[in-house]
This record gives C-alpha cells, structure tokens and sequence, in this order.
C-alpha cells in the first residue's frame, strides 16, 4: 500500500522551529510505524471484482472456474435477452475478469446481459501453448448457451468480446472448429453470434504474435488461418501505433473474411498504442463502445441510439 505524505509547504508555522521539526519527525515516525504494521499484517489493497453475480462453470481437480454474469434492469428469467460474453486479456498469462467492468455495466443499461470470465493462466508455465486457456473458453462459451434459458438469454444471440489475448480466445471460439477440452458436451455450440475484438491477437502463424508458443500447431490456434464463410460478423479495434499487432494484420483479416462472404469491419485509431480502448482512456474506451453499439444495432440487438455520450472533439 502506497501512503502519500503532504507537506506543509508554502504555509506559516509560528511554532519554534524545533518544535515544528519535533512534530514533523513524529508524524514521520507514526506513518512510518503504520506502514510497517500493515506489511507485517499481510494487508493489501482489495482487488476490483468482476461485477456481476459469480457462477461456477466449470471444476478442474481442486480448482472452482468462476464466470460474472450482470443482468440489466428489468431482467426476467424468461426474458430472451442477447448477450455478451468477455474475455479479459494479458497475454495469456496474467490479466482478471474484471477487465470490461465498464464495458459491461455500459451495456447492461442497454438491456443486455453481461458475462465476463476467469480462465486458467499459463504464468510460469514458460512456452506453454495457450491450450488450458481454449478450453475454458470454449466451455465458458458452452456453459452460457446450456444455461440461455435460466440467464435469460437467446441463444441464438451471443456475442464473443475480449482484448488482446482475450480477443484471440474470442475469436478462437468463434472461428476454429478445434481445441474442444475433451470433458465438453460437444452437442453443444460455442460458436457465438457475433465478435467484439479489441486489439485482438488473431494471426498465431509464422512471423504471428504467440509462434513461439504454438509453434507447428499454429492452424488449430490461429482464427487469421481459420477464415471460413461461417464465421460471425466481428467488428475490430485497434491503434495505429499498436506495437504487438501490425495494422496490416487485421487488415488482411478483414479482407480475408469479406471474400469469404463474412462482414467485419476494422476501426483503426490514429497514434493509439495497445490497450488504448480500456475504460483507464475515457476518450477511446468511450469512442470504441459507440462503434460496438452502432454494430450490435446493426444487428437488430439493440434498440434506439447509443446512451453513453460522444467524447467532446471525438
């Protein structure tokens, strides 16, 4: 835990001056004190948690894997509500749920319901390849389409979003017909309707961010070596001075998959760097949830304009 100390600077101090040393020191002796007791009492700042109410969608030996789901005003159990299923990112190997907190609150007032998923990490796994991560998702994925009914949802309209490495595993869901975990009821689709990629890590093939990772098996990993006429319509995001993600690499994707008949449409942010749209930049988190909403509108999932406001000059 960080303690701020603010001086007194710039104010009169009619005490004597040793005495307002005296006073000073034991201020820094007490703060000090503070400090140390609560590093010796194991104290630390509570986490953000993922908003919404925590389901348990899959176990894995010991290990309970949670998914957030935040319901919108007004929710029925027997709504038909679409919905959005987050995947956070950090290249895989760091990252929590909680990262699209806003984007989901933003869209639950929209009348949408929101889910944002754990998913196991590869920290200090090395080069592990991503595989743990792909089949949580795409169990992640088929626990929300088996549960529509009670959540409230259309199955038939569920959208995958995530950023970064979260982007990939959305994708991955959306895009490879492979990498199911072999305890998935494979009856059941993960395939969502709909992609919501911000910065997404898409081409995992030679020369690709993650190679060195998947390596040979980059077609069973890789959405960009996966582009086929079935895919759902995505939307893309990404900043131009991205240094993890050329520009030229969603470029071609969405070239790929328009000839393939699919619609994607990519927004690219001038003088944006990687992670630009997080909630941390109101003006890009703002301007980049307007365009999901003007796409998820296009798809007849939302009704009536956008409610979150323009940034001035954006």
């Amino acid at each position: 835990m960080t303690f701020t100390i603010f001086s007194s600077a710039g104010r009169s101090d009619t005490r004597a001056p040793s005495a307002a040393i005296d006073s000073r020191t034991r201020a820094r002796c007490f703060a000090a004190v503070v400090a140390l007791a609560l590093i010796a009492s194991g104290f630390a700042a509570e986490p953000v948690r993922p908003v919404g109410e925590p389901q348990v969608y899959k176990r894995i030996a010991e290990r309970e894997l949670k998914l957030y789901v935040l319901r919108p005003a007004g929710w029925q159990r027997s709504d038909a509500r679409p919905a959005i299923v987050f995947f956070h990112g950090g290249g895989w190997v760091g990252g929590a749920p909680n990262q699209f907190n806003e984007h989901s609150t933003y869209f639950a007032s929209r009348g949408l319901v929101c889910i944002q998923v754990e998913y196991r990490l590869l920290k200090g796994q090395g080069n592990t390849p991503p595989l743990e991560c792909v089949y949580d998702a795409r169990t992640a994925m088929r626990w929300v389409r088996a549960h529509a009914r009670e959540l409230g949802i259309d199955a038939k309209r569920i959208a995958a979003a995530g950023g970064s490495a979260g982007g990939h595993l959305a994708a991955h869901v959306g895009m490879v017909d492979a990498l199911d975990d072999p305890a998935d009821d494979r009856s059941i689709s993960p395939k969502p309707a709909a992609l919501l990629l911000f910065n997404p890590v898409l081409d995992n093939g030679p020369g690709g961010w993650g190679t060195n990772r998947v390596g040979d098996r980059f077609p069973e990993f890789s959405p960009a070596h996966n582009v086929s006429r079935d895919d759902p319509p995505a939307i893309l995001f990404l900043g131009s001075e991205d240094k993890l993600i050329p520009v030229q690499t969603l470029a071609t994707l969405r070239d790929r998959m328009r000839a393939a008949g699919v619609r994607c449409d990519l927004h690219v942010y001038e003088g944006q760097g990687h992670g630009f749209f997080n909630a941390k930049n109101p003006k890009y988190y703002a301007l980049t949830v307007l365009e999901a909403d003007k796409f998820l509108a296009s798809l007849g999932w939302l009704q009536g304009p956008p409610t979150l406001r323009a940034p001035a000059g954006g």
